[in-house]
């Protein structure tokens, strides 16, 4: 993918030359026309046979002892410890840092036989050359300063060299690490990435045709080429995100203290996240086993490595809200519970959801259930838990809105709008769920009251959610169909909705009843309402008088908008409705006129004790008076509790209460039996 870059035509210290980035050593070299490779052994190309052979995963060299002897220390110590052994002549160096080729060119310099310094084998010969000990003790301009001075001179200098190196890097652990190779790449890149784009000079991946060397960094004081396009913002993401997932979270931290934006770190980290893990673009769809995640480790893309490539984007993400999409957060949660990450960092996530969880849409909190314990489709109890963020969260904002100088600026006017649009979020995801047969009642209802009141304007949602769960739970006894629909407000509910709920038979009676009312409270309320206006608007009352009479037609006019479906329904519900009204006025008379009676029983049975403590000869005929009456009476309200209302009442006692009015009797028969037979 990468060219190697010759930005710079010297470097290096002590006065010398590097050209084009060749470099060798004349002093003491054996003369020689090079390497020659036969099979899997290197050969010299000299008249001196070899006596001296170094294997390197089963690649042989078939050297001689004085060139490296004299250049590196490390073979120097190695032929002086092993000179009493059998195998005198031999060495095995698989630990070598970069391998065969990586030791190619060290052996050619210690022969000097020029050697090319290019981007993509000077960490691994840099590194090779500090495990040989080619120090400047052995030989002035030894291996270990040449290609130091090429790091900090040539490749630092350079954009896309900065990447090939520490993108190669990668198979240098930890020799790296320690050399400061890829502290010091990550540095580079961080300083140019966060550099002004209209002071950039450097070819990046994408924007230049190919086989074109970058031209050189310049300051951004410089002025721009008049052909040069305008350089966008992310210029940098695509060439940092081939990097392993460590050293991309090296290339963050670094460029976070630079103080880049957090909007840009935020996209880069989810550019790099959508490259690497493509559950992120398959809306998690679980672990791709053949993804480019063998880049890391060789493993094939593994949970492992996913694993640890989740992980390390949830602990670098921005604090700030909206640095990244809550999309992307859910998504990322997603795969967090597939791969069973730390469950800290999935706190931290959920916390950070929990933050802009306004934003989030019903697809990204469909997230399956990844526990064996939970039976449900969805995981509503994580859906559960980010609403307790945001409402914690929510809670703390709208308390610190008072403190200094935010109330001035108006910042609590996106308090309730977030609340809002999460109850509609949290109604049309409980639609969702409700269709699983397995969701509690109580998960249910614990998810649909964990919103304050005031966040619903309108319970529409919430009354499809409910109706939802009734149909995939037909078995719900009435005490638990009640206990549902209590988390409704009937008072809340649009006009489609009431003629819904209206003729809806699985609903409870009493919750048909209570939106019957409160839709005709709503009527009302609204015509009196745009009476008033009527008459506040034309300011005399003869005016107001004369505007009063075609408010009968405005009320048609109001109807007839309304669907023919609720107009024919709606007047069904309305003749129900005064009946009930008729039946309630009907049980008041008759409460009033049983409470009539039984006052005037009462004195009745008053007059009669009295009667009765005088004694004399009237006692017994008193006596026997007052009982008679209160007999009368018990039958009354004991044939009225039995459900015969006032009927039977008039045959046992119509010569002792000719004054209760005979001509009332026929006709309190038929009102007491229609309220019989509405009850039942």
């Amino acid at each position: 993918m990468w060219d190697s870059e010759s930005e710079t035509g010297g470097g290096g210290g002590g006065g010398r030359d590097y050209g084009n980035g060749a470099i060798s050593s004349t002093k003491h070299a054996l003369q020689t026309d090079g390497f020659e490779l036969r099979d899997r052994s290197w050969y010299v190309a000299t008249d001196i046979p070899s006596d001296f052979l170094v294997q390197i995963e089963g690649v042989q060299f078939h050297l001689h002892k004085y060139p490296l002897l004299s250049r590196s220390g490390k073979m120097n110590r190695l032929i002086y410890e092993s000179r009493e052994a059998a195998e005198v002549n031999k060495v095995v160096l698989d630990d070598l840092p970069g391998g065969p080729d990586a030791f190619e060119l060290a052996a050619k310099f210690c022969y000097g036989i020029a050697v090319d310094l290019t981007a993509s084998n000077i960490s691994g010969l840099r590194c090779a050359a500090e495990y040989m000990e080619m120090t400047e003790d052995l030989e002035e301009g030894n291996l270990i300063f040449k290609t130091e001075a090429f790091l900090s001179y040539v490749v630092l200098s350079s954009w896309r060299d900065s990447i090939v190196v520490l993108k190669n890097c990668e198979k240098l652990s930890p020799w790296a690490e320690n050399l400061q190779i890829v502290r010091r790449c990550s540095e580079s890149i961080a300083w140019k990435a966060c550099a002004n784009p209209k002071g950039i000079r450097w070819a990046y991946t994408g924007k230049v045709p190919p086989k074109v060397s970058s031209p050189k960094w310049t300051d951004s004081s410089s002025s721009p080429s008049r052909n040069q396009q305008p350089v966008p913002p992310d210029w940098w993401f695509e060439d940092v995100s081939i990097l392993r997932t460590d050293h991309f979270v090296r290339v963050i931290t670094a460029i976070k203290v630079k103080g880049m934006r957090f909007e840009l770190i935020g996209a880069a980290i989810m550019h790099y996240a959508t490259k690497w893990l493509p559950g992120m673009i398959k809306d998690g769809g679980g672990i791709h086993e053949g993804s480019n995640n063998s880049d890391f480790s060789g493993s094939g893309g593994s949970s492992k490595d996913q694993r640890m490539i989740v992980e390390s984007l949830i602990s670098i993400i921005p604090p700030q809200k909206d640095s990244v999409s809550c999309s992307f957060l859910l998504k990322l949660l997603r795969m967090a519970n597939m791969l069973r990450v730390a469950p800290a960092l999935v706190t931290e996530l959920e916390k950070r959801v929990g933050m802009q969880f306004e934003q989030a849409t019903l697809a990204d909190l469909l997230i399956p259930t990844t526990t064996t314990t939970t039976t449900t489709m969805y995981d509503v109890d994580l859906v559960q838990r980010l609403l307790e963020h945001f409402l914690v969260q929510e809670q703390t904002a709208h308390g610190n809105m008072y403190d200094g100088m935010a109330a001035q600026r108006g910042g609590g006017n996106n308090h309730p709008s977030a609340k809002m649009r999460v109850a509609r979020l949290v109604d049309s995801y409980l639609t969702e769920v409700a269709r699983d047969r397995n969701l509690s009642l109580t998960k249910f209802q614990v998810l649909a009251e964990a919103l304050p009141e005031s966040a619903r304007t309108c319970d529409d949602g919430l009354y499809r959610a409910i109706d939802s769960y009734l149909k995939a739970h037909p078995t719900l006894s009435e005490h638990e169909r009640k206990r549902l629909c209590r988390v409704m407000d009937c008072q809340k509910l649009s006009i489609d909705a009431c003629m819904h709920a209206a003729q809806n038979e699985r609903l409870p009676l009493r919750i048909v009843v209570q939106v019957l009312f409160s839709e005709q409270v709503k009527i009302s309320n609204a015509i009196a309402h745009n009476n008033h206006s009527s008459l506040k608007e034309t300011g005399d009352s003869a005016a107001a008088a004369g505007f009063y009479q075609p408010m009968v037609p405005n009320r048609k006019t109001l109807l007839e908008g309304t669907p023919q479906s609720f107009q024919e329904g709606w007047s069904a519900a309305k003749k129900d409705i005064n009946t009930l009204k008729f039946e309630l006025e009907t049980v008041k008379a008759k409460y009033m006129e049983l409470q009539g009676e039984l006052e005037s029983l009462q004195r009745q049975f008053e007059k009669a004790t009295a009667a009765a403590g005088g004694g004399g000869g009237g006692g017994g005929g008193g006596k026997k008076h007052g009982s008679s009456a209160w007999a009368v009476g018990w039958r009354k309200l004991s044939m009225f509790g039995k459900g015969g209302g006032l009927d039977g009442s008039d045959h046992g006692g119509d010569h002792h209460h000719r004054g209760a009015g005979e001509g009332q009797g026929s006709s309190r028969k038929t009102p007491a039996r229609r309220w019989r037979n509405s009850i039942s």
